[in-house]
């Protein structure tokens, strides 16, 4: 009985280390592309009269590395085995990879160095009501920490342990959902019908609470259904609270220090768009 048990079990395990292999080497190459894209049209835009900022550029860069460093050995390793290593993977791949990135404008690089046709379309893609229903800051919010509700009340933890697939996706939607947030609440790209500062910090504030909220939770090891040892439950719930504490205060300052005025906004509106050139 146990040689095919043993067997079983390995071929799990096997079944799990091919899975990571390849989404990792996926992960890696989606971000080589996305950095090399982006290095390529700023240094395009560097010979333009009005140029690429340098700050952008290594923003870009740094959300691309937490991105690579969150998916790959030894954060990865350790997340395969280690609730805390989950939970520090998390906070890369979740919050702070695609405020990099987010921060980066590559929205507007891409507006800048498109011809009129395809920056057209873009446009109208922005202006649509799709995308004015998800970008939308309740929307963002909810598909951020509601993912993260989702993930450690319910069954769904349990069932990534035994899905590959399905835990590869839930890092995908956290990523996502990270960089829709990030862009809603702070990002320089153009956003349709971006609420004001207030708001925005509003949401942010929420946001904070249920982090907060839910870090506690799992310290207490309340309501959270994440069958690990007592210890790693409660160090991954202090890398939550604190590494979001540190993740939200940047997305803070992000937002204030791309805040513009009323009375500069209303200036602007008789200049081209900022990706006209």
């Amino acid at each position: 009985m146990h040689g095919p048990l043993l067997l079983a079990g390995g071929l799990t395990v096997h079944a799990h280390e091919t899975h990571g292999q390849g989404a990792a080497l996926a992960v890696v190459a989606a971000a080589v592309l996305l950095a090399g894209c982006y290095a390529v049209l700023a240094a395009r835009r560097r010979g333009k009269a009005r140029g690429w900022s340098h700050r952008r550029t290594a923003s870009f860069a740094v959300g691309a590395t937490l991105l690579l460093v969150g998916s790959l050995p030894p954060v990865a390793s350790f997340a395969g085995h280690d609730f805390r290593g989950h939970m520090l993977q998390h906070l890369l791949l979740g919050m702070l990879a695609p405020l990099g990135l987010v921060i980066g404008a590559p929205v507007t690089l891409v507006l800048r160095s498109a011809s009129p046709r395809h920056r057209r379309a873009l446009t109208v893609v922005l202006r649509s009501r799709a995308f004015h229903a998800v970008a939308d800051p309740w929307v963002a919010l909810v598909l951020n920490v509601g993912g993260l509700a989702a993930l450690y009340l319910t069954p769904l933890y349990r069932a990534t342990a035994g899905h590959p697939v399905l835990h590869h996706l839930v890092h995908a939607h956290f990523l996502l959902a990270g960089c829709l947030f990030a862009w809603v609440i702070a990002g320089p790209d153009p956003a349709p019908g971006r609420p004001s500062v207030p708001r925005r910090l509003v949401v942010l504030g929420v946001a904070v609470a249920v982090h907060a909220t839910l870090s506690q939770l799992m310290y207490a090891g309340l309501l959270v259904d994440v069958p690990v040892p007592a210890a790693q439950l409660r160090g991954g719930a202090e890398i939550m609270y604190y590494g979001g504490d540190v993740a939200e205060l940047l997305l803070a300052f992000a937002m204030v220090v791309t805040w513009r005025p009323a009375r500069l906004r209303r200036r602007r509106v008789t200049s081209p768009p900022a990706y006209a050139s």
